[in-house]
């Protein structure tokens, strides 16, 4: 299958399927070996923490000092297994809510630079990807790789007379990664098992968006979509620049695209000497995102220094786009509801919007989790957070951090990767650096231009709820009556009163029907027919609701009398007539 073949298949949906066969079950059984091996130190002291004597005793106390050695340990264990096993670190460095706070600080450090294979390695995945020999397939190319890691390593090369990057997925390492996550499926039962109830759930959604992430990472026709739509997305902004995709020379292992040169986002010095206005650059970078999240549900999920490049003119650049998110409107919706949260400082709407999107049990203790959001947004504002302060809320939370109820569904666990690892390239950038400010600047443009769209909204839903409440009091009433004459209840002695009191109360209800539909109603026309017409139905509101005030004034008489009848005293009247019939 040719190049543009392949390209034109993925591009209407498919994506690489995973190998499969005897070569990689076999190849699972071994490192399921070599794994437990590697584990099996970490699993003796994680048992004897929750019994001292393995089957019996008393818990461990486990110090602060004790998790981040068995971090360390486990950071290198990453290493030792190869590519799979790094990307499942680097992605639990991120992820507070599945372990300790030692843990992810130490997992932080793991970083996917690795040295490249050699080019006669990859020299015939590129010819028999693309179809022919690399002299007549490019005008020139490199054979020194400019970037490597674990999964795949960057070319440059001239194609056409134009510069081009082609990334070369490393050979066999489908087979690899394959087999290791066949191991970390087999492994979820036995660690959820053993987890606190709290984490099993955390547990499974992590396995299964890691097997996902890592898949598409390698799968280069995927990386080749995404290209497509976030660079479609930013076609309009000249400020932010995504490669093109050169479809002639791409399949699901080999990804050519346009060589778009910037400098290191993190490269401060060379920054400065470009004369870039770093808090600028800081408030576009996280206005990109905000985009990408909130507005195109799609987003570049790895945000790392080597994923970010800046331009003289400070134009952003994005690099890399093997790992990328996609989010719902209805998940897109309750994430504006946390911004607008930050934004107004209304801790309750955050934690709210947190409860809506599956990520916090709504049985949590809110005054504890009120606490732990305020700290969070502090750091967010970027404040300084007493370590006592800290320490005490961590106690609340039998000093686990990662006991939190916090539940992150898959399609908010890449949001939350992006943030964290956005604000460390941010405050490299501007130490000083204030998300909530950001986020208000939004939330603010935001509504200047949707907030007569969202009252009207809720205005039409008022109106809709009173019209409603009127076609159905009607049926009511006529049903209600219905049973009254038919039991001869007491209403029909009502009716019969000589202070006319039916007929006040019919009045007095139709007079607050009237009023109740007024006001929402003034509020429509003020939103979409302006003030005038609003006003003129205001006006007949007051007068109804005075009218109505006037009905309750004080009477001369007793405005409720002693019901005349009543139903013993009816039966007895209908005995008296019957009885008088028969005479």
């Amino acid at each position: 299958m040719t190049g543009d073949e392949r390209v034109a298949g993925a591009a209407a949906g498919g994506e690489a399927s995973p190998p499969g066969g005897v070569r990689v079950t076999l190849r699972a059984l071994w490192r399921a070996l070599v794994v437990a091996w590697q584990f099996v130190p970490l699993v003796w002291e994680w048992v004897r923490d929750r019994h001292r004597f393995l089957v019996v005793g008393r818990s461990r106390a486990v110090s602060s000092e004790t998790r981040t050695r068995r971090a360390r340990y486990l950071k290198d264990t990453f290493v030792d297994l190869g590519p799979a096993f790094i990307k499942l670190g680097q992605m639990l460095s991120t992820r507070p809510d599945a372990l300790p706070r030692e843990y992810v600080d130490v997992l932080a450090e793991l970083q996917d630079n690795v040295p490249p294979a050699p080019w006669a390695d990859i020299e015939p995945v590129v010819e028999r990807e693309l179809g022919g020999e690399v002299d007549t397939l490019f005008d020139s190319f490199d054979t020194a790789a400019i970037s490597g890691a674990s999964l795949g390593q960057v070319y440059e090369a001239e194609l056409d007379g134009r510069r081009v990057a082609v990334k070369v997925l490393r050979p066999g390492i489908r087979t690899r990664v394959e087999s290791d996550l066949q191991v970390l499926s087999a492994l979820t039962p036995l660690l959820t098992a053993g987890a606190d109830p709290g984490q099993a759930f955390t547990l499974e959604n992590l396995t299964e968006e890691f097997a996902t992430t890592v898949r598409q990472e390698m799968d280069y026709g995927h990386e080749a979509r995404m290209l497509d739509e976030i660079g479609a997305n930013f076609a309009d902004a000249d400020d932010v620049a995504v490669p093109d995709v050169v479809a002639s020379h791409s399949t699901d292992r080999v990804l050519t695209m346009t060589y778009v040169e910037g400098a290191k986002i993190d490269d401060v010095d060379r920054l400065d000497e470009l004369g870039i206005d770093r808090q600028a650059l800081v408030r576009r970078l996280e206005e990109a995102y905000i985009q990408m999240i909130v507005e195109d549900g799609l987003f570049h999920a790895d945000p790392h220094p080597g994923n970010l490049a800046v331009q003289p003119d400070g134009t952003l650049v994005f690099y890399d786009f093997g790992m990328t998110g996609r989010l719902g409107p209805r998940t897109r919706d309750r994430l504006l509801e946390f911004y607008v949260g930050l934004a107004t400082d209304d801790v309750d709407r955050v934690m709210d919007a947190f409860v809506e999107m599956g990520a916090l049990d709504p049985t949590a203790d809110r005054e504890v989790m009120r606490e732990a959001f305020e700290i969070v947004i502090e750091q967010f504002r970027g404040e300084d957070i007493s370590e006592y302060r800290v320490d005490q809320l961590v106690g609340q939370f039998e000093a686990q951090l990662y006991e939190f109820p916090m539940r992150l569904p898959q399609d908010l666990a890449l949001v939350v990767r992006v943030t964290t690892v956005l604000e460390g390239v941010c405050r490299t950038l501007d130490p000083d650096f204030d998300f909530i400010e950001i986020v208000s600047e939004y939330v603010r443009e935001r509504d200047a231009v949707d907030v007569e769209g969202a009252v009207r909204s809720e205005v039409e839903e008022a109106v809709t709820g009173t019209a409603r409440s009127l076609v159905r009091t009607a049926p009511a009433v006529e049903a209600a009556l219905d049973r009254a004459e038919r039991e001869d209840l007491l209403l029909r002695a009502l009716l019969e009163d000589s202070d006319g009191l039916a007929g006040l109360l019919a009045r007095r209800l139709l007079l607050g029907l009237v009023a109740s539909g007024g006001v929402p109603l003034s509020a429509y026309l003020y939103a979409n027919a302006g003030i005038r017409p609003a006003a003129v139905v205001l006006g007949g509101t007051a007068a109804v609701l005075g009218t109505l005030a006037w009905s309750f004034r004080r009477r001369r008489g007793p405005a409720l009398s002693t019901p005349k009848f009543t139903r013993h005293e009816m039966r007895q009247r209908r005995a008296s007539e019957a009885g008088d019939g028969d005479e």
